[in-house]
């Protein structure tokens, strides 16, 4: 099956599940428009990830495209005990959370985390079931928690807590992640996105645990994140915009100017940003979304984020396909609107004095004053790519790597058509595969122009030091790959 560059510079990352979990189901989501495919940990077992991970190669088979894969460790999730029924809290109400392994009641439930005891102090907050139940804190003992209800509500067994005013000391892997990271990384996956992500020792530790066999990307779903971001983003691949967890720890308002923050620093800084959680809540179980849902998605591919997510839509809804070509339909429509190559570039990002930057600075200007067609990339790292993508830049990139396990990673960034072909030796050979590759990729035809990134002396990582304008003639088609 021959498959066309997307058009699209903005990347389309789609949650697999019970919805989606089929060969056809993720092929048929392919080809609406998703660009990258999630796992999410929390849910299903390994023997179930294995297989669908040998569904999405086996399309990259069929396709001969980069897959890329995601896995999404859960993280540590705090909950409450069981309940023998549901209670109902009312507002103004006392309510006890203690350390008594016994069910609870309308005045009290066991909380199985003596971290939290150590933490906590009068006047802060504690929010239950995504905080449809709202606590404030009174009185703190070693084994009990005194709190007056400030949001009442309907409370059931094992739902989760959480502590926006603290830092809470949880390792950020716990057990089962371990052995999830052991299993996603044996598994070949390319991506791991780290859960709850509190400070920067987190991300090392994850990052060590990884050793190099995949990308790490930091989901922000916690207001501590929020105050470390810059250090976090020192250590992490890339970041997530975690809406949902966020949501319920800081208030709704301040999540849109928390979104931009995360986004803006990420992109300044180089690393890839993805924008998730809810963003076409409504497909789950309509065809179509709310105008308020599109404005939404058009507003993280207007501020230039290198993906939008789709969870439970593409996951577990009636309508799978249908979101993610909805997705794509709105972010091809924005990057059509003569106002967004102007508001992606509203963030400045400053290049390094190193000479990798210089040239994809230079880069993105000549492909403007020449009217190049696209910009061709030779790299074995990908760093070459990074940079590139970080610029922005308005026409296709089209990235020639030798190692498969690139191309694959590059799934996530912005602008990118990753292509996994042989290494090339010298300069003349450089220039003939750029030309060829970009013809038969369909990103520029006869007569164009092209832009040429390679390293010198070739296949040594990081040493992007060449910058070349060839054009097409057509005649490349017919030399042999």
């Amino acid at each position: 099956m021959k498959i066309e560059p997307r058009r699209r510079k903005v990347r389309i990352l789609a949650t697999l599940g019970p919805a989606s979990s089929s060969y056809e189901q993720i092929r048929a989501l392919y080809l609406a428009g998703a660009d990258a495919f999630r796992l999410n940990m929390s849910h299903g077992g390994h023997e179930g990830h294995t297989e669908v991970v040998g569904h999405i190669r086996a399309l990259e088979r069929e396709t001969s495209r980069p897959m890329t894969i995601l896995a999404d460790l859960q993280g540590p999730k705090i909950r409450i005990g069981r309940f023998d029924a549901p209670v109902e809290l009312k507002n103004g109400q006392r309510f006890t959370l203690d350390r008594h392994d016994t069910p609870g009641s309308t005045t009290r439930a066991f909380l199985p985390h003596p971290e939290i005891f150590g933490v906590t102090e009068p006047g802060q907050r504690l929010l239950i079931d995504d905080g449809k139940v709202a606590l404030r804190v009174l009185a703190v003992t070693p084994d009990a928690i005194e709190t007056e209800v400030a949001v009442g509500g309907r409370l059931s067994s094992n739902k989760g807590l959480n502590v926006p005013d603290a830092v809470v000391p949880l390792a950020a892997l716990t057990e089962k992640d371990r052995r999830d990271l052991d299993f996603a990384l044996d598994a070949g996956v390319d991506w791991v996105a780290l859960s709850f992500v509190q400070r920067p020792e987190d991300v090392a530790e994850a990052r060590r645990l990884i050793g190099g066999r995949a990308q790490l990307l930091a989901k922000i779903e916690k207001p501590q994140a929020l105050d470390r971001l810059s250090e976090i983003l020192e250590i992490a691949d890339a970041v997530m915009v975690a809406r949902g967890d966020l949501g319920v720890e800081m208030p709704p308002e301040a999540v849109p100017m928390a979104q931009k923050r995360i986004v803006q620093a990420a992109r300044k800084a180089g690393r890839p940003v993805v924008v998730a959680t809810q963003m076409l809540e409504s497909m789950i179980t309509s065809p179509t979304p709310t105008r308020a849902e599109v404005s939404d998605v058009a507003n993280a591919v207007y501020d230039g984020a290198d993906a939008v997510m789709l969870s439970a839509e593409s996951a577990a809804g009636a309508w799978p396909v249908e979101a993610v070509r909805m997705m794509d339909a709105i972010a091809s429509a924005v990057e059509t609107d003569p106002e967004h190559a102007r508001r992606v570039h509203f963030t400045e990002t400053l290049l390094e004095p190193t000479t990798a930057d210089a040239l994809s600075g230079a880069a993105g200007q000549i492909a403007g004053t020449i009217s190049a067609r696209a910009v061709c990339c030779f790299t074995t790292s990908g760093s070459t790519a990074r940079r590139a993508s970080r610029e922005r830049i308005n026409v296709p990139l089209l990235v020639l790597t030798p190692k498969l396990a690139t191309a694959r990673q590059l799934g996530l960034l912005w602008g990118v058509h990753a292509v996994h072909t042989r290494d090339v030796n010298d300069f003349e050979e450089m220039v003939s595969k750029a030309k060829r590759m970009a013809l038969r990729a369909s990103v520029a035809g006869s007569g164009d122009r092209i832009i040429i990134m390679a390293g010198v002396p070739f296949g040594t990582p990081g040493s992007t030091n060449v910058l070349h304008i060839a054009r097409l003639t057509g005649d490349e088609l017919k030399s042999r790959k």
